[in-house]
């Protein structure tokens, strides 16, 4: 099964699993639905877990063994896609459920600008999350016509090849990350009715 396939199938098969969720009342629970804080708790509990496992056991190793490097431009070389992109590409599959639950990587000091944040919630939560990493951001946003509850989760640098990468880009703001420090955030956007 190839890696594009079985992504959306990992996806959906957790997107089913959480049932139905809370369409009110920012997180409180009611009777058979899950609260929105705890979907998008338990979202970041698998894409963490998912881009940990495939940094640490896939590109790491590869990179360790000369197997394989990884590289912004996979697509055109022989080369894996780096973490930040193994979170893009999972996003975009997910887009192919039909869940409209989105997520990305953003950051205060971005290799690519496009992960910069894009709104006042982004830059809130990115400061709030680089202050105090240990506590997500979360809340009701207007996005798109619609409105969405959002969080964001510390992303942190989790390998040594997550350290080198951001420490010796040329576009990057900061060079001077260490193991374990925060990079940015995971922002999660599911639809909330209004």
């Amino acid at each position: 099964m190839s890696t594009r396939m079985w992504l959306v199938g990992a996806l959906s098969v957790a997107l089913c699993a959480l049932g139905s969720w809370e369409t009110g009342n920012a997180g409180k629970e009611s009777s058979g639905s899950v609260p929105l804080e705890t979907v998008t708790d338990y979202i970041y509990s698998v894409l963490a877990a998912d881009r940990t496992f495939y940094t640490v056991h896939v590109v790491e190793r590869m990179r360790e063994r000369g197997v394989i490097e990884s590289s912004e431009r996979w697509r055109l070389e022989s080369a894996l896609p780096l973490p930040a992109q193994f979170v893009q590409e999972s996003s975009s599959l997910a887009e192919l459920t039909g869940s409209k639950v989105r997520y990305r990587l953003i950051s205060l000091n971005p290799i690519n600008k496009q992960s910069s944040p894009r709104t006042k919630f982004e830059q809130t939560a990115l400061e709030a999350v680089m202050a105090h990493p240990e506590q997500p951001y979360k809340g009701f946003v207007k996005e798109g016509g619609g409105r969405h509850f959002q969080a964001l989760y510390a992303d942190q640098a989790v390998s040594p090849s997550c350290v080198t990468c951001h420490n010796t880009d040329p576009r990057s703001a900061k060079h001077d990350y260490k193991l374990n420090d925060v990079l940015g955030g995971v922002l999660i956007s599911i639809p909330a009715p209004e």
